[in-house]
Parts: structure tokens; sequence; C-alpha cells
């Protein structure tokens, strides 16, 4: 039993870093829409004024890159000059090549089989904490970031603009969730508002509604640190894709194998046995075997099968650990070819999860969030 504060943060959509993974994908969305078996390695850089997509691409098929940004670049919310950026007169710049041949015959192998498109080490993570089997910082901090983005799309809160930030500091008693003891908010925003006002509607129009009261008792609320921001997005950040793999993932709550996530195709396996990896972790705690798990899982490249298998249930198992993995390995495909068929990954669902986090979500793309092998799970550990 332990006593402690842990943090993590969160960005919203219209953070640099995010830009750059939403181009990513949905770049890798229109192109698996065409042809569902491409390879895509998409990467994005933004900076004040100009937008650079380069990476490795090989498909049938032809996608209006340059229109697929600016597209993106304006749903987000980047309208007008006056913000620092604008869809419109930004400089798209693109620099693709094609996969190197010697990494195609590794994945492409007789029969459909799939290779591993490069190696790497990825992690799962699961937690009882939440509804989402999600630790509760990260769920908080995303809550923040994206009732931002509405407030601001809805008109609720008018002077705000896409760049933002949240961190939520949440203490522990006996490893438990007790309270909220400091939520950071950066929002960037129109220069006639003054700051105290500013302040009084963030924790009114954002914080209030998406955490609870009785976690808000006593917590410091630090709104705009600096005390301006107007100057924000790529006007004021460089941002590029797969910056922001602990905001995508867990929170720092568990280990990351450091692999980025958006603008590649499932053959990449640092994107599709991470979603394999959440989905087993996800199901164990759901099933009453632990109520927390972390996984690790390694590839080598154009390998058909993982090399190793780890987990940690934290001292929360209700089941001998060993016992835990057998399962695992008897129960789940870990395969490439598995992980891609189980989670039907070859659909354009990507884009969604470029803001807000790719784990804990409830939309019916990501499949990885799944609950339906928990019944297989206690029969075979007689739970």
């Amino acid at each position: 039993m332990r006593d402690y504060i842990f943090t993590s943060e969160s960005v919203t959509e219209g953070h640099p870093d995010k830009i750059a993974d939403q181009i990513s994908d949905a770049i890798l969305d229109e192109i698996l829409q065409k042809d569902k078996n491409a390879r895509v390695a998409c990467e994005t850089l933004i900076s004040n004024g100009l937008c650079l997509i380069s990476g490795e691409i090989k498909t049938n098929s032809y996608v209006p890159i340059t229109d697929i940004a600016r597209n993106t670049i304006r749903e987000i919310g980047y309208t007008n000059a006056e913000i620092g950026f604008d869809y419109r007169s930004a400089g798209v710049l693109t620099a693709i090549g094609e996969q190197s041949h010697d990494i195609s015959i590794g994945v492409e192998k007789e029969g459909g089989v799939i290779g591993a498109g490069d190696q790497g080490i990825m992690f799962g993570y699961a937690c009882n904490e939440t509804k989402n089997y999600m630790p509760l910082p990260i769920t908080l901090a995303h809550a923040i970031t994206k009732k931002m983005a509405e407030v601001r799309k809805n008109g609720v809160l008018p002077f705000l603009r896409p760049d933002g930030k949240s961190q939520v500091s949440i203490e522990y008693k006996n490893n438990k969730p007790f309270r909220a003891t400091d939520i950071v908010v950066s929002a960037h925003h129109a220069p006639e508002i003054e700051q105290k006002k500013l302040k009084e509607a963030i924790i009114k129009e954002v914080i209030n509604p998406v955490i609870e009261d009785s976690l808000l008792k006593d917590a410091n609320f630090h709104i705009n640190p600096t005390g301006l921001f107007v100057r924000g997005g790529p006007q004021s950040d460089t941002g590029l894709t797969g910056r922001k793999n602990i905001v995508d993932t867990y929170g720092g709550s568990c280990p990351h194998g450091g692999g980025a996530l958006s603008g590649k195709d499932p053959s990449k396996v640092d994107r599709s046995a991470s979603y394999m990896m959440r989905y087993v972790a996800k199901n164990i705690v759901a099933s009453g075997a632990a109520e927390k798990i972390t996984i690790q899982i390694s590839y080598m490249i154009s390998g058909t099968a993982p090399i190793s298998l780890m987990i940690d249930c934290h001292g929360t198992n209700k089941i001998d650990e060993a016992k835990i993995l057998e399962c695992i390995k008897e129960l789940f495909d870990l395969t490439p070819s598995g992980i891609i068929k189980k989670l039907d990954l070859l659909r354009p669902i990507y884009k969604k999860t470029a803001a807000y986090g790719h784990f804990g979500r409830s939309e019916n793309e990501f499949s990885w969030e799944k609950i339906d092998a928990v019944q297989d799970i206690k029969r075979y550990l007689n739970i």
C-alpha cells in the first residue's frame, strides 16, 4: 500500500504536435479507403506558416495529400491568419518516397501472411480505477482538453483558440485515487479576454463539468500560469508526428516502447501490437484476474510471431502470473496477421485516434477497447 501523487497531461487537437498526428492519420485513412493493402509511414512537420509531409508510402491509389492536410487544419480551427495559422495560406510541401524494397520483402510474405514491419517493443496496460480501465490522471486530462475544444467550437467560450494543454495531479491513498491536488490548464485565447474572466470561465465551463466535485475538494487551479497565451499553435511552436507518445497512451502510468503510433499502417507493430496489448490487458482486468496489468511484447522485423511476452500484475493478481501468461498465449493470436484480423485494422479509422488518446475510448472504431474475451479468460483461469 502506497500514498503518492501522480500526474498526467493532455493536449488539445490544435496543439502543433497533434495537428501533425491528425494530418498523418487523415492521409493514412484516405489511402486505406482506396487500398487496404497499402504500406504507409507518413510523417508531418508543422511550423510557422508551413506544413511538410514526408515518409514512405507504397500504394496503387492516388490521394490528394495537400487537400487532406488543408482540410484537417481547417477542421481543427485554424481558419484565420489573425490566430497565427490559416489552412488557406499555409505552405504545404510533400516529400514522399516509396517503402524500401528491403522492408517490403519482410512484410509481405506468401499466402497473405504479414511480417512485422520493424523490430520493436510495445506495452499494453489496464487498471480498474476508472470505468474505461484507464488511469484516472490521463482520463481527466483528456476530458479537459476535449471539453476545451467543445466549448470553443460550440461558441460557449468563443475567445478560446485551438491550442491548449491540461495537466492533472491525483493524490493516491493506499494505491487508490483520492483527490485532485492540482489542475493546470493552458488555454490559447484572443487578446481581448481578461485573465480573471478566462480563469473563471475555464473552471466553470471546462473543469467542473468533467471532474467530479468530490475529487476537486481543495484542488489548486493553475489557469494560464504565464498570464498570457495569445501567441499559440504553429506560430509559436513546431509540431511533429509522434512526439506525444505518453499523451497518446497511458499518461506515464506504464513504460513506453518508444515507437510512435500515428501515420503508420497496421503492418507496423508499433501501432497494431500496442492496440492488441491494450485489448489483452483490458480483458484480463475486466475478467477479475488482476486489478492492474502491464504487458510487454517484442518483435523482430519480418517476424511472423512475437519473440517475447512479459506481464506484471503489480501484486494485484488473483491468479498466478504464470497461469495468466499461459492464458494470454493460448487465447490470443499475437502474430501481426492475427492482430490485424482480430481488431479489423485495415479500416480507415485512424484520424479519430490522433487526438485525445488512443485508449480508453468508446467509439465503435476502437475495436481494441472491446471486452469480448472476458468469458473465455474466466473459463481458462477457472475464475
